[in-house]
Parts: structure tokens; C-alpha cells; sequence
């Protein structure tokens, strides 16, 4: 299972619309989720609703966050899209093979028996995860924030079961044809990401779209084209992701 998740303010102002290369990944088996940060007070409104446009063209979920709530909310965030993505596989899977519309429909003792290996699902599953961070001048207050998310993130996968590992990625590169740097390739040991941040300069403009269909392509490269054995389903919805749990009482 594959993730984007971006960290960012919002105002993308160069190259592609963000939301289209979100919807791009979303359609070759990426979702990507974004966690908007302040320091406190309230994002504006042009950058909160370009952050909630892309997660949903990105099939993933938003959240608009204070600095000192990213590394929890980063961790959620993650969880909840992998547990959003089985229930809406397994669901489909119901109504293809019995014709029920989703797992709260089956009689107690068959949803008990689902129920408990979507958990088991959730903990193995492999789960790479691409953090592509916004390193425009404004960002420059969060940066330390998010370096904690990001440790704290790789712990957190550390525990599961199942094979996780992560790349970083920030942007603005040093170029259009390079829109976004790459810290980190593809790693499961945060003491590897320790001093990423040292080397990060923040500057220049957000071409946020553009460093979205980069990590695309990275993940390509090195996972190989996802989505050509999956077939078409609904995007998951907000509801999908935060209802995980509430379905299903068994």
C-alpha cells in the first residue's frame, strides 16, 4: 500500500494544480493525504481549501493542524487511510461475492470473523510512505515540527508487523525540471533521517503540483506500476476513513 502524505501551508503558486496531480496518483493506486500546518491561529482560507481539494482528488483525507499536533496527527493520518483502504477492498469484495453492501451487514458471528482479519490486515500489510514537505519560506517556523512527525512516524511503523518503510521528499527544488529534493530514499531506520533536516534550505515559491507528480514518478521507479491489477472503485470519502471502527460493532 502506498501513501503520499504532504506537510504544508497551503498557496501553491507555480506548475500544475496540485489537485490534478493529486487525482493523477489517486488513479495509478497512490493516496495522498495532506496535513496543512500553522503555529497557531488559523490558516487562510485559500490555502485550507486547496489542502482539502487535494486530499479528496488525492482519494485520502486533511487536517489542519497547530505545529505541536503534527507528529500525532501525522501518525493518525497514516493508520487511518491504510484501515480506510482495506474496509473499502473487503466491502467490495462482500458485495461482489454475497451481495451485502458492506461488513455491518453480515450476521454477528461472520462479522466478528471479518472484523478480526481486517485488523490483522491493517498491522501487515506492506505500507511505504512518501513524505514530500513544503520548504517555501513560510514553512520555515515548522520545520522542527516536522522533523519530530517524521521520526516520531518511522517509530510508529517500526512497531507494525508488516514491511514499512519511508522516503522524504521537500520542495521547492532547484529547478522546474526538479521541482522537489529527495532527503531520503526508501528507509525503515529513523536514525537515518536525523540530520536530513541540516541540509534543508527554505526558500523560493511552491510548486506543489509539480513536486506531487515527481514523488509519483519516484514511486514508480522503485515499487513499479500499482494500480494495473487493481480495478475501479469509489474514492474513499472522509466518512469511510473515520467510521472504521463505528460500522462495526460486533
Amino acid at each position: 500500500m502506498r501513501q503520499i502524505l504532504l506537510i504544508t501551508d497551503g498557496g501553491s503558486n507555480v506548475g500544475e494544480s496540485p489537485v490534478v496531480a493529486a487525482a493523477q496518483a489517486n488513479a495509478e493506486g497512490i493516496t495522498v493525504n495532506v496535513a496543512g500546518v500553522v503555529d497557531e491561529g488559523t490558516i487562510g482560507e485559500f490555502g485550507a481549501a486547496e489542502i482539502a481539494e487535494i486530499a479528496r482528488a488525492g482519494g485520502g483525507i486533511s487536517r489542519i493542524v497547530t505545529s505541536r499536533q503534527l507528529s500525532r496527527t501525522v501518525q493518525m493520518m497514516t493508520r487511518q487511510t491504510v484501515a480506510g483502504s482495506i474496509r473499502q477492498a473487503v466491502n467490495q469484495e462482500l458485495r461482489q461475492l454475497f451481495g451485502v453492501e458492506s461488513v455491518g451487514a453480515l450476521p454477528p458471528p461472520k462479522r466478528a470473523e471479518v472484523v478480526k482479519v481486517m485488523e490483522e490486515m491493517e498491522e501487515t500489510v506492506s505500507l511505504s510512505v512518501a513524505l514530500l514537505i513544503d520548504a517555501s519560506a513560510s514553512m520555515k517556523p515548522k520545520l522542527h515540527s516536522v522533523e519530530e512527525a517524521i521520526r516520531d512516524l518511522t517509530l510508529s511503523l517500526q512497531a507494525r508487523e508488516g514491511s514499512s518503510k519511508v522516503a522524504v521528499f521537500h520542495f521547492p527544488g532547484d529547478s522546474y525540471q526538479k521541482a522537489a529534493v529527495m532527503d531520503s530514499d526508501w528507509t525503515a531506520n529513523p536514525a537515518k533521517l536525523g540530520a536530513l533536516f541540516n541540509r534543508i534550505r527554505m526558500h523560493g515559491t511552491t510548486p506543489t503540483g509539480p513536486a506531487l507528480l515527481q514523488v509519483v514518478d519516484f514511486i514508480h521507479e522503485t515499487c513499479g506500476n500499482i494500480r494495473t491489477e487493481l480495478v475501479d472503485t469509489p474514492q474513499l470519502s472522509e466518512g469511510d476513513l473515520n467510521e472504521v471502527r463505528s460500522d462495526y460493532v460486533v
